[in-house]
């Protein structure tokens, strides 16, 4: 059985969550958000000690209770310091690479609640002034933001009120095609967050609850390894919501929804992966099995926490990883009916 989907709030969803930002570690702008999603469905969001959201759903039986989980942080940046000459340096937040960022405009966002844009660019700017402009390795040492603010000295940038430690965010540049596919930073992971809300407001509007009690989870730091790595201690189950790869190995695509058998760190697990893939068939899913390389989930940071559950994970696609991303809805509306097949238990 295939579930009906709503795709534009779906698309709609995606695309105000993906253009809110919320860089490692940073959730001031994206809580408020997640409340009001919740709220449309009517829940509520709490928070750990971390800022971690989450919204619990009781179930036909809360004797167990299982956790799906869709990271909120994004890759992103901090500043480092302030050159002389008011270029600012910045530390990386996550994988980033550097090279897809050149020429990106970014966001400072200030303790104070200020905000400043600028633009990434590369020491060796230019193909007419630097012998190097094509050669030099982008990285944090020859990357810098150029402030869109009439600066000329590291007085004039701390007299704006930035500070080393600032957070940095990057323009997602969210499109979305006539014919249905994305083109964004970040679908990893905000695509596995609106999956989330599209599955909640099925349930609310079908009048149907989980069969099991369900805590839906929205960590910020599973871009640097630690989202998932406290888990409450009534969870049996975590499946990680999260970005399938394209490339030779894979049988991933941006139509279907790829389950994760293991990825660099360990094997997930087999009874449960073996479910998902089960509930996969009996939803009528485009789907594959696949095993990922240089990749982890919060499902990983949650067994390197030590935390006695079972593990799997599963999500869309994505061309270009870690850059300006590619997928369909197809694959979102095939990871929202997976999603609805396992809290729904049949």
């Amino acid at each position: 059985m295939k579930y009906q989907i709503d795709e534009k709030f779906l698309l709609d969803c995606f695309k105000e969550i993906v253009e809110t930002p919320s860089p490692v570690g940073y959730y001031v702008k994206m809580n408020p958000v997640m409340e009001r999603y919740a709220a449309m469905f009517g829940q509520t969001v709490t928070y750990d000690n971390k800022s971690n959201a989450y919204i619990t759903l009781d179930g036909e039986d809360n004797s167990k209770t299982v956790l799906i989980g869709a990271h909120l942080d994004t890759l992103g940046l901090i500043v480092r310091r302030v050159d002389a000459n008011g270029m600012i340096r910045v530390r990386q937040l996550g994988g980033v690479n550097y090279a897809s960022y050149e020429g990106e405009t970014v966001t400072i966002h200030t303790r104070d609640g200020r905000e400043y844009t600028g633009l990434m660019a590369c020491q060796s700017h230019s193909v007419h002034v630097f012998d190097d402009a094509r050669t030099v390795e982008r990285n944090e040492n020859t990357m810098m933001i150029i402030l869109d603010e009439k600066v000329k000295s590291k007085e004039d940038v701390y007299a704006l009120g930035i500070r080393n430690g600032d957070f940095v965010s990057i323009d997602p540049r969210c499109q979305i095609t006539k014919n249905g596919f994305l083109k964004s930073r970040f679908i990893d992971d905000k695509a596995a967050v609106a999956c989330t809300f599209a599955m909640l407001k099925y349930l609310t509007e079908n009048n149907l609850k989980p069969k099991y009690r369900t805590i839906l989870a929205f960590p910020y730091t599973e871009e640097i390894g630690l989202g998932g790595a406290y888990v409450p201690a009534e969870v049996s189950e975590y499946v990680a919501i999260d970005i399938g790869l394209i490339g030779p190995d894979y049988e991933g695509n941006e139509y279907n929804v790829a389950i994760c058998a293991k990825d660099a760190a360990a094997p997930y697990d087999f009874e449960l992966t073996t479910r998902l893939v089960n509930y996969a068939e009996k939803a009528g899913c485009d789907y594959c099995v696949d095993i990922f390389y240089r990749y982890g989930t919060d499902g990983t940071a949650a067994l390197k926490g030590g935390n006695n559950v079972r593990v799997a994970a599963f999500g869309m696609p994505v061309y270009c990883s870690h850059g300006m991303e590619r997928t369909h809805v197809d694959s979102l509306t095939n990871t929202t009916n997976l999603m609805l097949a396992y809290t729904l238990d049949i």
